[in-house]
């Protein structure tokens, strides 16, 4: 590629796209969908009354399919969602979950539908072998083990625990420090609150490293405003009491993504090179050089940083108000996230497209979404099917010059295990291995299931009231605390 087209890049139109690159043609290659597999997937779903909730970073085919088809009991998104509208699909009538992801949003479907009292309810994934993430892994590590050890011996520590990990992890890490989930959406305001509440508290965050190490720098930038902005961010903070927190926020420093690892230096100084003009969306999980261009971008509202929520809404705010201002011409956004969120944004995108269009507005817009892959970080195969992969040798690993900008457990779930086990749900005998795992031993006195759902419920609380459980903080009070 040119130094002008560095990346590839997909230009979506209000009909139809435009990929530039072999990786942005196997990512546009699927979002027109075959309309017998969407019709299938729908025959199968009314037979089986199922529902299917999916997270943003599902391969292109099996989202492309997933959201061409009109059934009421579909659902894609990030993982702080998948778990609440799999208890609403229940809830509406469907009699069976299939979930898309890694394991650990398996298991959290399965605990917050027994939580909801529809334990009755089968929930199923669609791989018979487990599906990882290198984030729910480190944190099951004796690394992680003595890191929650020295929170243990710490009075009033709290620990925040990203919600990518299991059940298992949950479990243990809640029996020796009182422990609350959080997501990459809510993680700022969950670690705020806690300081709120609990002034003298010192929080520990984990697994994911750059995110801890990108939440320091977030707090350190919070703490150059003045005292007004600061509180606009959370009212029960000012300059000082953000100097007094960040001694006490720790991280876990040997935690990362495989996909998110993948935006460093390299790929930030060519986006500093050739796309100056650019968008930048970072997901928090991102390495702080990257972080650092998305945030300083996002001070003069050029970017974002966050959630795959977060940056979803980002790029619709900002197509939207080009359409409704008449403007034409391209928007160019850098997607520093997973490249399985393409999908999602060129149905989002060209719906307003369409509409402008209707309307005679913002005549010629067009949007092009860059993908930050490095040439050495995708591999051709020379098959019609599966044109590249990621990984210099089609493995799950990438380059250090650039991201994958996929992720090799998500493709785990392809739209053929889909039909496979939707095909299979009247025979439940045969899909054993596809259930979640389940956790039979006992933590500190109870069931692992049961201990490792309280954090998230504390989460959800939290979501629910705007401040922590009382529960929750009386436990950060009273346990360890000295003589």
């Amino acid at each position: 590629m040119s130094e002008l087209a560095a990346f590839p890049s997909l230009v979506i139109r209000a009909q139809g796209f435009v990929p530039s690159g072999a990786f942005a043609e196997a990512q546009a290659a699927y979002l027109d969908p075959d309309p017998a597999e969407v019709a299938e997937l729908r025959r199968l779903l009314a037979a089986h009354e199922a529902g299917i909730v999916a997270h943003y970073y599902m391969d292109p085919e099996l989202q492309g399919v997933l959201s061409a088809c009109a059934w009421p009991h579909i659902h894609i998104s990030d993982s702080l969602v998948m778990a609440d509208r799999a208890v609403k699909m229940v809830e509406a009538g469907a009699r069976r979950i299939v979930v898309l992801g890694v394991d650990f949003m398996s298991e959290n479907v399965r605990a917050m539908l027994d939580a909801a009292g529809h334990a009755a309810v089968p929930v199923w994934r669609v791989a018979e072998r487990p599906i990882g993430c290198s984030l729910a892994e480190a944190a099951e590590s004796p690394s992680y083990a003595a890191y929650l050890e020295r929170a243990a011996q710490t009075p009033r520590s709290l620990h925040v625990v990203y919600i990518n990990t299991s059940l298992r992890t949950k479990a243990q890490a809640h029996a020796r420090v009182p422990t609350i989930t959080c997501t990459s959406s809510n993680v700022v305001q969950t670690v705020l609150q806690a300081f709120a509440q609990i002034p003298d508290a010192t929080v520990w965050f984990g697994p994911d490293t750059y995110m801890g190490e990108n939440l320091h720098s977030l707090f350190a930038h919070l703490g150059e405003l003045d005292d007004a902005a600061i509180r606009r961010v959370h009212p029960a903070h000012d300059r000082a009491r953000l100097a007094r927190l960040r001694a006490r926020f720790h991280h876990f420093e040997q935690g990362s993504c495989v996909v998110h690892h993948m935006f460093g230096a390299s790929v930030v100084e060519t986006v500093k090179r050739s796309y100056a003009d650019c968008f930048v969306t970072a997901h928090l999980e991102v390495p702080g050089e990257m972080f650092a261009l998305a945030l300083a971008a996002a001070a003069r509202d050029g970017g974002v940083v966050g959630s795959t929520s977060n940056i979803l809404d980002f790029i619709g705010r900002k197509v939207d108000q080009r359409a409704a201002s008449g403007g034409g011409g391209r928007l160019r956004f850098v997607l520093g996230t997973e490249a399985g969120m393409i999908t999602a944004i060129a149905r989002r995108v060209q719906a307003t497209l369409r509409a402008a269009a209707e309307q005679t507005a913002a005549d010629g817009l067009e949007v092009e979404i860059v993908f930050p892959v490095a040439a050495e970080a995708v591999v051709a195969t020379g098959e019609r099917e599966l044109p590249v992969v990621p990984g210099v040798a089609g493995g799950e690993g990438c380059s250090p010059a650039g991201g994958c900008a996929t992720c090799p457990y998500m493709k785990m779930n392809s739209l053929e295990a889909l039909f496979d086990v939707l095909g299979r749900l009247d025979r439940p005998a045969t899909l054993a291995l596809f259930a979640p795992r389940v956790y039979r031993e006992l933590v500190a006195g109870r069931s692992a299931a049961e201990l490792g759902s309280e954090p998230i419920l504390h989460m959800r609380a939290f979501q629910r009231e705007g401040v922590l459980p009382a529960a929750l903080v009386r436990d950060v009070v009273e346990r360890h605390a000295p003589g």
